[in-house]
């Protein structure tokens, strides 16, 4: 394992313990809403304090990007870790086990280091860039069905800013018409991993933030899997509008949200 994939690892178990004592007694954490549907605890802030103090230990010069504490020493790193310490806030307050924890870590604006944690399963994913993608250090790779109807497509609801919610229900008629079924279970980290492990056989939601789906992506990347805007194009990572999936799945994936992007 890569010495800083190694340390992303020691995070996200660190902040997953933090994470898992706290599951004990959700009646007793304090919960502040940033806005509609959006959610901050002090959890939250807990566990990235936890992964940052493990990242800093080994990488002072670093700088970090987390969804709670903002950036920190941006532009004097090559190196910038990106963080979201509970993907899935909302679940995990509601006792629903489907949470994780995500680390990449980009080298020059590109993520080379990949850590997914689900701390309820104990599923660790990894992925490191040209060396491949991982879950609990078995090799993991996209699934091999194509055709759309035997298929199960993941996704995620416009929550806190519903805004293009009309635009989104189109793709979601379409893509429901088209397919075995789709998912949203709201932790769009783990929504990427089921791909990346063949769970799931694609993926698509917009509005993302770059601490959602900057390990995840590079997780489908490296388990074969293709990662694009609704467009086909490469601005998935500023728009947060994404679409994973394998190659012939993607094709066709994208084939039904085209018509809604121009609209």
């Amino acid at each position: 394992m890569h010495p800083m994939l190694n340390v992303a690892v020691k995070a996200a178990r660190r902040a997953g313990s933090v994470i898992q004592r706290a599951s004990l007694n959700l009646d007793a954490i304090r919960v502040e809403k940033k806005k509609h549907n959006d959610f901050v605890t002090e959890v939250d802030r807990a566990a990235e304090d936890a992964i940052i103090s493990v990242i800093l230990e080994a990488y002072p010069k670093h700088a970090i990007l987390a969804e709670e504490s903002g950036a920190k020493g941006m532009g004097s790193s090559e190196y910038e870790w990106i963080i979201d310490p509970i993907d899935g806030t909302t679940n995990f307050l509601h006792g629903h086990p489907q949470y994780a924890i995500s680390i990449a870590l980009a080298h020059k604006g590109q993520v080379q280091q990949a850590v997914v944690y689900d701390p309820n399963r104990n599923d660790l994913f990894t992925a490191s860039r040209g060396v491949g993608a991982f879950l609990n250090d078995r090799r993991i790779r996209v699934s091999k069905r194509f055709m759309m109807n035997e298929c199960v497509i993941g996704t995620g609801f416009p929550v806190s800013d519903q805004s293009y919610l009309d635009q989104y229900l189109g793709m979601l008629k379409d893509v429901i018409g088209k397919t075995a079924g789709v998912r949203r279970e709201g932790a769009a980290s783990l929504d990427l991993c089921n791909v990346a492990c063949g769970r799931t056989e694609g993926f698509f939601e917009l509005n993302l933030k770059p601490w959602d789906i900057a390990a995840g992506s590079l997780i489908v990347q490296e388990a074969g899997g293709i990662v694009t805007d609704p467009t086909g194009e490469q601005g998935w990572f500023e728009s947060g509008d994404i679409v994973a999936g394998s190659p012939k799945v993607l094709a066709q994936l994208l084939h039904l949200l085209v018509p809604h992007v121009s609209k």
